[in-house]
């Protein structure tokens, strides 16, 4: 009997299938052919993963897949950290980042049924505090904009606040987003940002009386049957399941510290495993709906009007033309709705997102017409192995009999693009001014700069060496190398950031500094490492200096 054969013969039994959510979920009746694409990818899905794994190095994947309210599969693959033996299974937690977008949402979709706000509320009126950097927005921003990526904001604006780890509170960030200068006209077109969801976890935190965490703890995972969920990094010292971040160092796979960061709840926070994110994806793919309590009443978290209104398109998105290779991949429209990225299929609709972490990468797809759930947690920061992932499993749940080697063709077309970024990069440096020098002498770089919304940023000389700290991230620390003119680059300290940046200084008429700019070195650099968006003056001895 071949593999296949057996799986299907097991599947029908019920043998192969993981074991089921705990929540008091009443699917309906499987039909055979969702048994039988569940067969195919149990047959095939060590290999996939064990596959993906290798090709782009990543150390541990859990994957979870839920199809017509039951679970398909919560397996885990690979090593929770590199060098040690411990292995990744369907209880293994991982930090899943922007996907806790979809639990901020859920949280504002049952306020909005408890009337205790509405989508369309302004932001005011339940922070009257709120302010943004044009009184006009500040007026007009809503509930609803705070989730829809149309604030006017740039891409990961005013990330630096919150990553990598830093020692502003909350209520400091977004007080500080009165100062963030927009980068288009409100409500004109889409950039993703997290600040505005820290807000509206602020929002949930002040119409509960307790923590975002608290809030989310009590109201969506203990009803949804997540046991082993976890609201904050710190709360995982608790439990010995638990993956390691992993990130590149000089192109290499290694194990890193974790990135907690507790002043940015709302956008991320949540910690997960395969077997609680089904349960997860069940409850969403249902519209809200738990179960059925003693007396046979529906429990839900939120109702069916909410559900639709969290997967209607809010914000339209572009649509770029992807490499020929994954032509097929092009979506016909791409859309954000209220904490889920909007797109269609092989003509059926997606609701999904991604997360992204210091060491931790994952991806949740929602197939809501085929009641089909796909997670997919790692411990490595590789979305080529997300992507990959992702368009075979939905393949083998919805087309079984395609041939289309996604696997493959992903990380071919990342090998390319990767090639042609250090091929530019190669460029660049050869086309430097290697022979110029720097304006002024060394000791007169040093000093403090200030930045309206980050605050303080220091150079000094530190055993001959110009060192440039970011005052309040402890970790982006590290030494000036001249570049060229008044260009330098600075080298981070944590070489695992792979977020070197060009660091440039303008002078006044008279020789002294009026301003020190920074930018990413490379395009591969993660959008939150926003330094564009920096505006560094120089601080005169006599003024008083920002926090």
């Amino acid at each position: 009997m071949n593999r296949i054969a057996a799986a299907i013969l097991l599947a029908c039994s019920g043998a192969a299938l993981a074991q089921t959510s705990t929540a008091p979920v009443a699917p309906p009746v499987a039909t055979v052919a969702a048994v039988d694409a569940a067969a195919v990818l149990n047959a095939h899905l060590a290999d996939d993963v064990t596959r993906t794994m290798k090709l782009f190095d990543v150390p541990g994947i859990a994957i979870a897949v839920v199809k017509d309210g039951k679970v398909v599969a919560t397996r885990g693959f690979g090593v929770r950290k590199l060098g040690a033996p411990d292995k990744v299974d369907a209880r293994t937690l991982f930090e899943i980042a922007s996907n806790s977008k979809a639990f901020t949402a859920a949280a504002l979709a049952m306020l909005v049924d408890e009337g205790k706000l509405a989508w369309d509320d302004p932001v005011t009126k339940h922070l009257p505090d709120f302010q943004m950097y044009d009184a006009y927005v500040t007026h007009e921003m809503t509930v609803r904009d705070l989730l829809t990526h149309r604030s006017g904001l740039g891409l990961g604006a005013g990330d630096l606040l919150w990553w990598p780890t830093t020692n502003f509170s909350t209520d400091e960030i977004i007080h500080k987003l009165r100062y963030i200068r927009p980068a288009t006209s409100f409500r004109s077109s889409y950039a993703y940002d997290n600040l505005l969801y820290i807000v509206a976890g602020k929002i949930i935190a002040a119409k509960s009386g307790k923590t975002w965490g608290e809030t989310i703890r009590e109201r969506i995972l203990r009803p949804v049957g997540m046991t082993a969920t976890t609201t904050s990094v710190a709360q995982n010292a608790r439990n010995p399941d638990v993956a390691n971040a992993h990130s590149k160092i000089n192109d290499k796979i290694a194990a890193v510290k974790a990135m907690p960061v507790p002043n940015a709840v709302g956008a991320v926070g949540i910690n997960t495993d395969a077997e609680d994110i089904a349960r997860w994806m069940n409850v969403l793919l249902a519209g809200g709906r738990v179960g059925t309590d003693a007396n046979g009443k529906v429990v839900r978290l939120y109702s069916e009007k909410q559900a639709r209104e969290m997967w209607t398109a809010q914000t339209p998105m572009r649509i770029t033309e992807p490499n020929p290779k994954l032509a097929a991949t092009r979506p016909n429209f791409l859309a954000y709705g209220l904490g889920f990225q909007l797109r269609d299929w092989q003509g059926k609709l997606l609701a999904m997102h991604s997360g992204a972490l210091q060491g931790f990468y994952s991806k949740v797809v929602l197939v809501p017409e085929a009641k089909l759930g796909i997670a997919i947690l790692t411990n490595a920061e590789s979305g080529g192995s997300l992507n990959a992932l992702q368009y075979q499993l939905l393949d083998r749940m919805l087309n079984p009999a395609a041939a289309t080697d996604w696997i493959g063709t992903v990380k071919a077309v990342e090998d390319e693009n990767h090639a042609k970024e250090l091929e530019r990069l190669g460029k660049a440096n050869a086309a430097r001014a290697e022979k110029s020098q720097p304006s002024l002498a060394p000791a007169a770089y040093d000093g403090d700069y200030e930045d309206p919304w980050y605050g303080l940023a220091t150079i000094r000389n530190v055993g001959g060496k110009q060192v440039l700290t970011l005052s309040r991230t402890p970790d982006l620390t590290g030494e000036l190398e001249h570049f060229q003119y008044d260009t330098f680059i600075v080298r981070w300290k944590e070489r695992n950031f792979n977020a070197d940046a060009y660091v440039t200084f303008a002078l006044n008429p008279d020789g002294s500094i009026e301003r020190m700019r920074m930018q990413p070195i490379s395009t591969e650099t993660d959008f939150s490492y926003d330094f564009q968006d920096l505006n560094f003056t120089p601080v005169k001895k006599d003024a008083p200096k920002q926090p």
